[in-house]
């Protein structure tokens, strides 16, 4: 019984877990960081930082969700949770299309380059994932784990701060959420190392590259 009872706490706190780290909510939470962390950036106008959560929250959080409904509706995907390769295709689809229209609305906007470098490597990560989706099902999660602690160190070194207080809570949240896609058995454990090295690799190399073209 008490094996039984330890197993459905840890599911259940898993599930939490998946939930609050949710692959949409990343770069809201990665923005947080940006906008808010001890550099330059934390003086940007309040009204700034502003407007660009609340198009990231309604393209990229509020859109993508609206629209699970339909699709279960309408059988284009079998679950609400997407826990099968094939259901996640036309959603990744989309939510690739709408982070190119994030980082065109962000373009435009008079706002330091570094977080226009941020919405097109967000943007190049969800096309990478659908493309392995195709072939592979990888980690969604491990994707969005493996993007905060690279965002996070890249921008501690371009702003020469010493971002401790934030470098250790991202690695610990990356641990939390590997974890929890283990535990719940929705992913092997290549699916979920392959998603973070994806997330921190790929992400790392697409803002620096682009910083370097600036």
């Amino acid at each position: 019984m008490n094996n039984s009872g330890s197993a459905d706490f840890s599911d259940k706190l898993a599930r939490i877990i998946s939930v609050i780290f949710h692959p949409l909510l990343m770069p809201v939470y990665g923005l947080g960081i940006v906008f808010w962390a001890p550099t330059l950036y934390n003086y940007l106008p309040f009204d700034v930082k502003k407007l660009v959560i609340l198009i990231v929250l309604v393209n990229n959080v509020l859109l993508p969700l609206s629209l699970i409904p339909f699709f279960v509706h309408n059988k284009v995907i079998s679950s609400w949770f997407l826990n099968e390769r094939q259901d996640r295709s036309i959603p990744l689809i989309i939510a690739t299309i709408l982070y190119g229209v994030t980082t065109y609305i962000i373009i435009r906007f008079p706002v330091p380059f570094f977080l226009k470098t941020f919405f097109l490597a967000s943007g190049l990560l969800s096309l990478i994932a659908t493309l392995i989706n195709i072939r592979w099902k990888i980690s969604l999660h491990s994707i969005g784990a493996g993007l905060l602690p690279a965002l996070v160190l890249i921008l501690s070194f371009k702003m020469y701060t010493p971002l401790l207080w934030y470098i250790i809570p991202s690695f610990l949240a990356a641990g939390l959420i590997l974890s929890s896609r283990l535990q719940l058995k929705l992913h092997s454990p290549a699916q979920v190392w392959s998603g973070f090295i994806t997330g921190f690799v790929g992400f790392s190399l697409f803002v620096l590259l682009l910083q370097h073209l600036s």
